[in-house]
């Protein structure tokens, strides 16, 4: 049985999640204070945590730092205050898988939640499907209709990294640490111009793109579609 670790101080709200997650099969573990909240994700280590950002004793990005520091990689989704465009980088960048803006639909948390888990339990294919292309990431090459499609390294590494994170939004920063590591060299337009032509050799219609999308002051979204058979998210 999958385990899910809910942080929350509003009792209101963690015990609608509580009911709304055992629901869906999984065994619960609630904290109502940060500190009482990473001893439970240290000790009881859960296949997912729901971690609110105002939280008594130890705010949320503290939890989710040292969680990472301590080598803990289950997924964290984080629930943050509206608009609060800040907040959900700085969380991003620490460490958290997805974000839910208050107020959210348990709905939505849930088929986030659950999307990351399906990614989770599988292992990375060799081969990527989506749209009418192909990613190889042991031959590191892209098809497209079956022609081989040419891949700066670079592009290549921001495609594949888009691929093992589908559907959860990237920061800039993340991107620039993932695919180039932690060169002051690389700027916002170096970002932005990679993005361009890599969406000119997988989009339909670059103006349009279906793939790679822009979310607005965080960063990029890959959205994977539905009926790929060996999409990881499927």
């Amino acid at each position: 049985m999958k385990s899910v670790l809910i942080i929350e101080d509003n009792p209101a709200m963690l015990r609608g999640l509580e009911d709304n997650f055992k629901l869906k099969g999984y065994r619960i573990k609630t904290a109502m204070d940060g500190e009482q909240g990473l001893n439970a994700a240290l000790t009881e280590n859960p296949d997912l945590i729901i971690l609110d950002i105002m939280l008594p004793k130890i705010n949320g990005f503290e939890v989710c730092s040292q969680i990472r520091k301590n080598n803990l990689d289950m997924p964290i989704i984080m629930l943050t205050a509206k608009g609060e465009e800040s907040d959900i980088i700085l969380g991003l960048n620490l460490g958290a898988d997805d974000y839910v803006t208050k107020p959210f639909s348990v709905k939505e948390l849930l088929a986030r939640a659950e999307a990351i888990m399906r990614r989770r339990t599988k292992t990375e294919p060799v081969v990527y499907e989506f749209g009418d292309c192909q990613l190889d990431v042991e031959a590191c090459t892209l098809t497209r209709d079956g022609r081989q499609v040419k891949l700066t390294q670079g592009e290549f590494k921001m495609l594949h990294l888009f691929l093992r994170r589908a559907e959860c939004t990237l920061t800039c920063d993340e991107i620039r640490n993932t695919v180039w590591g932690y060169s002051r060299f690389i700027t916002l337009k170096d970002i932005d111009h990679t993005i361009v032509t890599l969406r000119n050799k997988v989009e339909r219609d670059p103006n349009k793109p279906a793939f790679i999308r822009t979310i607005e002051g965080i960063g990029y979204k890959f959205e994977m579609p539905e009926s790929n058979g060996n999409n990881p998210d499927s």
